[in-house]
Formats: structure tokens, C-alpha cells, sequence
């Protein structure tokens, strides 16, 4: 079943249909100890997709936005003019991810201010700031998380709630403005209902609390496999934007991870094409729906300088560098290798401890047929949509217009206009 286009609009009216198909800064993860556990219970019961995935974007209030939520299907894609809110969006998701794996909120947010709305007015102690918030779904269900940012006169986290079945697990509040802490209390059930403790103003509280909660009680428990869905969601998300000027040249062996701006793709091809045959000839079927010419094989070649380049072999004895092919062959051929690869070839700092069946990455492709002829994007949407029909890989992207994706098997177009959030 096709799924239908929608328009970006408030949240509490949105009916969406969808088609199912450690950093140092990071705290661990026990998803061994709780997650896995209950992962195993409803696997056992029946149930598929217990893979923690993002399944809803908010702004509240961030930006341009106010009030707004953005469904995320396995093949998400935001549709609008310039001056829509596209970028703002994207920009928000990676904010939530940085916060998810442990970053401080000035490097979530490097201009705070930019986020604020451009009609809110400060409080009588010249405080304004922004809300945004986020459901990850997977064994526990849909998770809830939102939080306030307080922009000015300093920033902070002014407050967060987590959320589940009805139950407030974490709420957080700033309570003394003169102290850099905020007064969170946590879902215990047990002698005492919650625990009450002071949390650091500058990181988000969920991440925190895989580092705070003993898991003793049910309630404990429960408060550990929510925050721990939510971070194994956040955390598997990749923002991606090729470079196609950076992407000709040969490149430095390295560590064979691709980069979100896919520089060193010639480096990755280097190390993908000998361990994972078959998806290699999977990237090597889609470039001959995206690249002029015939395709045979896509390599890399090493130099006597020690660099590395990537060639396409054309099949009867010659082959094109990358710097001969044009910038949407280029955007095309990243795009697909992203989607193709997955996080085990990614710049990503995926939660190593958590078992591959119990997360599913999160592409972001801003721009996603930049550059892109008509058959470009149509091939690329299909491998997007093929790959999230597994469940592994998701993809948020992009577009100035959605028509042509409009009706593709397991896509959603979210349609935005620059007065849908004035």
C-alpha cells in the first residue's frame, strides 16, 4: 500500500498512515541487562519490530515552527519551498542526537539564539528560549521526551519530561536560577514513588540516568528500559550531505568509516569491497540506474603516494575516475553507499553494547536530490524505500518538491509551506 502524502501541521490533528515493511561523553547503555531482556520476552510473544527507532519529531516552539510534528516512516521525506522550515527541522533532530550521546547542550546548539521564535518575548526576568521533543518507539512502546531550553540570558535546560504509557518517568525543572542544576525526580515505585536528585543544567537528563538509577524496583526498571530506548535512538542517526568538490580527488587511507560529508569515499570503498561482497553488488546494481554509461564494477585503486582513489569500471577495459563524473553522479553514488552500508562503515558512534536487532539507523539527507536528475532521485528513493522495508535503515530527507515521491510504496511526504508555522 502506497503511503499517502501529508501536510505538516499540529500535531494533536495529525493522522498519519505508514506502511510497515561510546564516546567518553556518552554514558553506557544496559540495554544487556534490561532491553535485551525484554526485547527476547516480546520477540517470543509475537511480536517484530522491537528495533528503538524515531518515529515522531516536535518542535513546539523552535525557529519558525510552533506547535508542529513531523510523522518518520521508514522513508521520511520533508517537501517544501525555501523558507519552509526543512533545514530547521533537520537541524533540531541532530540537536536531540547530540544530546542523546551525552553532548553538552552549547555544542547541541552552537547558536541557541537562532532558535529561539522570532515573536516570543522574554519573561520579566528576560528569559526566552525554545521547545522541542521527540518519540522513539521499540519494546517499550512509544517513548516520549521533550524538553525546554532556556536561550537567554543563559543557557540552560529549563526543563525535560520522559514519558511512557501514561507515566511520567523523568521530570526535570530549574528551580533556583542562580544554581547551574536542575531538580529532577524519577519514576521509583517502590518505599517511595519518586527520587528526587539535582542534575546538571547543561546535559540532558535521560542520558544521565543509566549513570543514576539502580534498577532494584519495577519502576526502576522501567525508567531504565525507556531512557535506554530513547538513547539507542538518538544515538543511531547519521546526518549525511555529500561533497561532491571534496569527493574527486584521491584520498588517504584511514580508518575506512565514512564521513558525513563523504570526503574519504574512495577510502571506505577500499575496505567495503573486500568484506561485504554482496552489498557491494547491490551499490554496484543501483549506479547503473544513476550514473551515465555502463557500470560494471565500482573500485579502489591505490597510489604510489599511499592515497586511494575510487574508478568505475565501464565493462570493456576502461574506467572513469570520480572526478570525471558529475556532482549529482557523485551525491547519487554517496547516497547510495549510506544507505547500502549502514552503521558498521559509518563516522558514527553507535552504542557498541546494543545488539544490531535492537536498533535501526537513522539517515538525515538534507537536500536529499540536490543535484539530482529526474531518475536519480526515482532510483535513489527506491533503494531507500528497499532498505527501510528491513527495518535497519531509516531515511529523513529533503526536497523543494515532493509530487514525483508522492504515492512510492513505504514513503511518507510531509508537505511544509512558509506560513505553516507562522
Amino acid at each position: 500500500m502506497a503511503v499517502p502524502s501529508v501536510p505538516a501541521q499540529s500535531r494533536e490533528s495529525l493522522d498519519v498512515r505508514t506502511t510497515s515493511a561510546q564516546s567518553r561523553e556518552a554514558p553506557g547503555v544496559r540495554a544487556s541487562s534490561v532491553q535485551s531482556r525484554r526485547a527476547a520476552s516480546v520477540q517470543a510473544s509475537g511480536a517484530v519490530d522491537v528495533r528503538a527507532r524515531i518515529t515522531e519529531l516536535r518542535l513546539s516552539a523552535f525557529a519558525g515552527h510552533r506547535r508542529v510534528g513531523f510523522p518518520l516512516g521508514p522513508v521520511t521525506l520533508l517537501a517544501g519551498p525555501s523558507g519552509a522550515g526543512k533545514t530547521t527541522a533537520f537541524l533540531a533532530f541532530e540537536a536531540l542526537a547530540r544530546l542523546g550521546g551525552g553532548a553538552p547542550l552549547a555544542r547541541a546548539f552552537p547558536d541557541p539564539l537562532a532558535c529561539v521564535p522570532q515573536r516570543a518575548r522574554p519573561d520579566a526576568g528576560g528569559r526566552r528560549g525554545f521547545r522541542i521533543g521527540c518519540t522513539a518507539d521499540g519494546v517499550e512502546g512509544p517513548v516520549r521526551l521533550d524538553i525546554a531550553v532556556q536561550a537567554e540570558p543563559d543557557l540552560r535546560i529549563a526543563g525535560e519530561r520522559l514519558s511512557a504509557g501514561g507515566v511520567v518517568l523523568l521530570q526535570t525543572a530549574l528551580r533556583d536560577p542562580s544554581r547551574r542544576t536542575v531538580q529532577a525526580a524519577w519514576h521509583t515505585a517502590g518505599s517511595a514513588s519518586v527520587t528526587r536528585a539535582p542534575l546538571p543544567d547543561d546535559r540532558l537528563g535521560t542520558a544521565l540516568l543509566p549513570l543514576r538509577v539502580a534498577g532494584k524496583t519495577d519502576g526502576q526498571r522501567q525508567v531504565l528500559a525507556a531512557a535506554e530506548q530513547m538513547l539507542v535512538a538518538l544515538r543511531s542517526v547519521f546526518p549525511c550531505d555529500p561533497h561532491p568538490e571534496y569527493m574527486r580527488t584521491p584520498v588517504p587511507t584511514g580508518s575506512g568509516r565514512l564521513l558525513q560529508g563523504c570526503d574519504n569515499l574512495a577510502d571506505v570503498l577500499w575496505r567495503t569491497r573486500a568484506e561485504c561482497a554482496r552489498r557491494h553488488g547491490l551499490l554496484v546494481e543501483a549506479l547503473r540506474a544513476g550514473c551515465a554509461g555502463p557500470v560494471s564494477d565500482l573500485i579502489a585503486e591505490p597510489m604510489a603516494d599511499g592515497t586511494v582513489r575510487a574508478l568505475l569500471d565501464r565493462g570493456d577495459g576502461h574506467r572513469t575516475e570520480l572526478a570525471r563524473l558529475g556532482d549529482g553522479e557523485l551525491r547519487y553514488l554517496a547516497l547510495a553507499l549510506v544507505l547500502l552500508t549502514g552503521p558498521g562503515v559509518l563516522d558514527l558512534d553507535t552504542p557498541g553494547e546494543v545488539p544490531d536487532a535492537l536498533r535501526s539507523l537513522t539517515v538525515l539527507a538534507d537536500g536529499f536530490d540536490r543535484s539530482l536528475d529526474p531518475a536519480q532521485r526515482v532510483a535513489l528513493l527506491r533503494t531507500a524505500a528497499r532498505m527501510g522495508e528491513r527495518g535497519h535503515i531509516r531515511c529523513l530527507g529533503a526536497v523543494s518538491d515532493g509530487s514525483w515521491a508522492t504515492g512510492t510504496d513505504g514513503v511518507t511526504v510531509v508537505h511544509l509551506d512558509r506560513d505553516t508555522s507562522p
